[in-house]
């Protein structure tokens, strides 16, 4: 076809002779920049195509794509490998590009990599969140890999592989707000008697090398990578104070590196005086090992060789000592408990005693009192009867 016949839309389908007798095929031009169609054409094309049928039902579709300012030859770009290139491309933080990845090449990928974007649909990501929660999953955890997929649709409507976004469609069904809420409010704890309990058997009993870090999560309400990253010049055993400056980065298990705190604040908070005494006693078993270990800019609570102690590792040894527990000391008391919920312990003890959620929300290090009001108002003692007892004065 002479050049100066080219226009947009042009198709044509024409046949050829293989081995395996008469083949089809379309050719077709389109705009080079479908946002700049002054740019000029090029052509696109399929083969292979059993019957002239085939193939010109190719052609329409081909040319319905370049209609929507759809990107044409894209039909066979699989989510996985878009997903991929757009966080390669994505100029993000460091720790929000490691929680992309994760949701990727841990969820997205394995469930609905190999399907091409366009044959996304908004029944398959239901499913797709379904399939989360059957493998447990927790409704904030699917929230969040929501969030990342929507992300990347976003991208593939910019770049003309698709018209709309599945992701944000209603009949998607990804887990509410309402729903994170609700699920976060169901908060596993311990009350005093079965913390005081566990404490003791794994101090006295199973001698626990890991005994401190135990005793110091659930006295201050600490996160995990909070206390794994504390050096002992973070350490205040004259006056009794903790300054959380800075917590190991969960997503780079086994690497060692830190991040600031969650809100990004450094917080001091007051621990009693058997913490301090837990706290001394570790730090002269550290130097015992070697004096390295209890220098300042020492780790308070790392491994043998100074070095950070792998975080997913720590909660594995957490759930092995309350599986001990529990053989020796029974179920009811030392129920199961992850990790995560000494930080609860130390909250729900608290407020149960009385304190203000002021100074919990300030000890957890939430960013607001909004945030700690959210999680820990149901456990407030008498709220409710309080405000039932107020209103019947009323009626008088």
């Amino acid at each position: 076809m002479p050049r100066r016949n080219r226009r947009a839309g042009k198709g044509s389908i024409t046949s050829y002779t293989t081995k395996a007798g008469t083949r089809w095929r379309y050719q077709l031009w389109v705009p080079v920049d479908p946002e700049h169609p002054d740019a000029g054409l090029r052509q696109i094309g399929g083969a292979g195509y059993a019957t002239a049928a085939s193939a010109d039902e190719a052609l329409t579709k081909a040319k319905n794509d370049t209609t929507a300012g759809l990107r044409p030859n894209t039909t066979k770009t699989t989510l996985g490998d878009y997903a991929q290139t757009w966080l390669d491309g994505h100029r993000i933080a460091k720790t929000t590009r490691e929680q992309y990845q994760r949701h990727i090449t841990l969820h997205i990928t394995p469930h609905l990599g190999t399907i091409t974007i366009r044959a996304i649909t908004a029944t398959r990501i239901a499913k797709f969140y379904r399939e989360l929660e059957a493998a447990g999953l927790g409704t904030n955890t699917i929230r969040k890999i929501h969030v990342t997929l929507t992300q990347i649709l976003d991208a593939a409507v910019s770049d003309r592989h698709i018209t709309t976004n599945r992701a944000r469609d209603k009949a998607a069904k990804p887990p509410t707000g309402k729903q994170v809420r609700e699920d976060t409010h169901e908060l596993e704890a311990w009350n005093a008697q079965q913390l005081s309990a566990f404490l003791s058997w794994d101090r006295d009993t199973y001698q626990d090398e890991l005994h401190p870090l135990w005793h110091s999560l659930a006295a201050t309400g600490m996160r995990r990578g909070e206390a794994l990253a504390l050096r002992w010049t973070d350490l205040d055993l004259k006056d009794g104070r903790i300054t959380i400056r800075r917590a190991l980065d969960s997503s780079q298990a086994g690497k060692g590196e830190v991040k600031g705190t969650k809100t990004g604040r450094t917080r001091v908070v007051d621990i009693d005086p058997a913490t301090v005494d837990v706290l001394k006693a570790h730090r002269a078993v550290r130097g015992s090992l070697s004096l390295s270990l209890a220098r300042g800019d020492a780790l308070v609570f790392g491994n043998d060789a100074g070095e950070p102690r792998n975080v997913r590792s720590v909660s594995n040894s957490w759930a092995h000592r309350v599986r001990k527990a529990q053989g020796k000391l029974g179920v009811e008391i030392v129920p199961t408990l992850k990790l995560h919920g000494l930080r609860h312990t130390h909250a729900t003890l608290l407020i149960g005693a009385g304190e203000s959620i002021k100074v919990v929300q300030e000890r957890l290090g939430h960013a607001s009192i909004a945030v700690t009001m959210d999680v820990y108002a149901h456990v407030l003692p008498g709220a409710q009867k309080g405000a039932a007892d107020r209103f019947a004065a009323l009626l008088g």
